[in-house]
């Protein structure tokens, strides 16, 4: 078995990586350049005509739902691009002062032909244009191979199916959340000795920066969603969607409530310096709880990019079995904590913080919290498509009744005639 193994190794990368996302995106642009050109050196005069296949390269990256919702709009920022380089190859071609008129002429073009966000992208075709249409001979030469670019790059996107990036925003979200496990984990080690401030102080700036890490996610999440979308290889695109966006949503709350927990344990540590946060026992108990809770995250993580299978019922149980450990330490830390403020009640807000912000958190990676979310966001969709489809039976009431009329009319005068 071990042999089979080695001798099918090969075979198994050289399929996943066919299908890599990146692979099937550089697979498409490729060929919608190919293609473009050689439409292109049977209608242009140009002998080389690189405009074609360098509009289609720019065409070609839009999604296939971008294609159909906003593709318009990239198209025409190309395409004004284009037409604003070739303008100036033919009047003045490529120096440095007519460089900057070029981006500024194209930016006021871009607000011009309204491309909105793709304004940039306007004066960004423009300036790679203009390299390649500065020996061009006539205009009318580079029209046509704009046109053509554009409309193999837009057929190249409607029959080509787009990759999806759905296994690249996982990873994503699942790296998001082993940093979070690796910040809760540290901690929790400072919790159970002495945390001096400037340490404290360290890790709260350290979740603070989290908020890029999920910036980065969220723009990884948006492109895969984008990729389900209209994407005739994927089922129940909207199911991946919705699972995908509100594990992400709750990892995002997880790390508000950890930098608050953080913020809590800073405050905690000015106020008992230099003696330790908590007692032996109630340290240690945290950080078990903490670690407990960073497993937990991970978990859920891998079950929110786990498609649905056997494998995703294997990752709901142990996220359960996890989360059932974790609630019994939370009510050993609970009982640890009361026992300290009987005690001093000089600190049982910050005492009571901790335990309120890990009860949210463990609320927050709930399953059934989980299954509620989910049921709300689908319902929400489902509302949002039935509203769609009413205003459209709405106007197809509105077109049958005209139509009806002018039925009516036509047949009232037949009869009259």
């Amino acid at each position: 078995m071990q042999q089979v193994r080695e001798w099918t190794a090969p075979a198994v990368r050289f399929v996943k990586r066919r299908r890599d996302p990146v692979v099937v995106q550089a697979f498409r642009s490729a060929t919608a350049a190919t293609i473009a050109y050689v439409i292109a050196l049977r209608l242009s005069p140009e002998v080389a005509p690189l405009t074609a296949p360098l509009t289609a390269l720019l065409v070609v990256q839009v999604t296939l739902y971008a294609t159909l919702t906003n593709g318009i709009r990239r198209v025409n920022a190309v395409v004004a691009g284009v037409l604003v380089a070739i303008a100036f190859s033919l009047l003045v071609g490529l120096t440095w002062w007519s460089l900057a008129l070029l981006i500024l002429a194209s930016l006021a073009v871009g607000h011009l032909v309204r491309v909105d966000e793709y304004v940039p992208e306007v004066a960004i075709s423009a300036m790679l244009v203009l390299g390649v249409t500065t020996h061009g001979d006539t205009a009318w030469a580079r029209i046509v191979e704009t046109l053509i670019g554009a409309v193999v790059g837009l057929g190249c996107n409607l029959l080509l199916a787009p990759p999806v990036w759905v296994e690249e925003a996982g990873e994503s979200i699942e790296g998001l959340a082993r940093r979070l496990r690796q910040l809760m984990l540290r901690m929790g080690e400072e919790a159970a000795g002495r945390l001096p401030v400037d340490r404290a102080a360290a890790q709260l700036h350290e979740a603070r920066r989290l908020d890029h890490d999920i910036v980065e996610v969220d723009a990884a999440l948006r492109q895969a969603e984008d990729s389900l979308r209209l994407n005739p290889r994927v089922r129940e695109g909207l199911l991946h969607r919705v699972v995908l966006r509100t594990g992400l949503d709750t990892l995002e709350i997880c790390t508000v409530v950890l930098r608050v927990l953080a913020r809590t344990l800073t405050d905690l540590a000015k106020e008992r310096e230099p003696e330790p946060l908590f007692e032996s026992e109630t340290g240690a108990t945290i950080e078990q709880l903490l670690s407990e809770i960073a497993n937990a995250v991970v978990s859920f993580a891998v079950l929110v990019t786990t498609s649905v299978s056997a494998n995703a019922e294997s990752a709901e149980e142990r996220l359960a079995a996890e989360l059932r450990q974790a609630a019994a330490t939370r009510d050993k830390l609970a009982q640890l904590l009361l026992e300290e403020v009987q005690r001093d009640a000089r600190r049982w807000q910050l005492h009571g913080a901790v335990l309120t912000e890990v009860n949210r958190i463990l609320d927050e990676l709930d399953t059934e919290h989980r299954s509620h979310r989910l049921l709300e966001e689908l319902d929400r969709h489902t509302r949002e498509q039935r509203e769609r489809l009413s205003g459209l039976n709405r106007l197809r009431e509105r077109l049958g009744v005209q139509d009806r009329l002018w039925r009516n009319r036509a047949g009232i005068g037949g009869r009259s005639h």
